[in-house]
């Protein structure tokens, strides 16, 4: 599988809206994977501090050079995440895209998957594309996503720092 928008609209993925440009009321509220992309032309580069929330009262930020050993040439796909009905089924797509934005704004989040996008400079570039998934696909979807990825190049997207199972 190539990880670009061309390969993902063709897998059911849909949006591809940037952060900046991002409309949270036209996000399904349904469960789903997500996927953070760079465009095409974007080159990285890394804030001194993140932008991001603290957690637990730990620092999102790293430093450069961890920054561009996580990076992964060749692909747009920065992360891929997954949004679940959680417990109450109250969650979903609209509800963990909004809280991963509200987290790049600097607001504590209940996890910090993701957190490297909010170092990169420019991350309002960023595109943000969404496919609806039943739930008790989720796990396996977003296991063979990472699968896939790590065996086409050797390691996760950049911001996905552990490997679904």
């Amino acid at each position: 599988m190539q990880f670009d928008q061309k390969q993902l609209k063709e897998d059911g993925f849909t949006g591809f809206r940037s952060v900046a440009t991002l409309e949270i009321n036209r996000i399904p509220h349904r469960q789903g994977i997500f996927v953070v992309l760079a465009p095409s032309d974007y080159e990285p580069r890394y804030l001194n501090r993140s932008t991001a929330g603290t957690f637990k009262k730990k620092n999102p930020s790293l430093k450069p050079e961890q920054l561009e050993a996580e990076w992964v040439h060749d692909t747009e796909v920065l992360y891929i995440g997954k949004a679940s009905p959680g417990s109450q089924g109250n969650r979903g797509l609209r509800r963990q895209i909004q809280e991963f934005i509200d987290f790049g704004n600097g607001k504590p989040p209940g996890h910090w998957d993701g957190r490297l996008i909010w170092q990169l400079r420019g991350a309002g570039k960023l595109l943000i594309a969404w496919k609806e998934l039943p739930a008790e696909e989720l796990n396996a979807s977003l296991a063979k996503y990472h699968d896939s990825f790590h065996a086409q190049y050797g390691k996760l997207p950049y911001a996905n720092l552990v490997r679904a199972r």
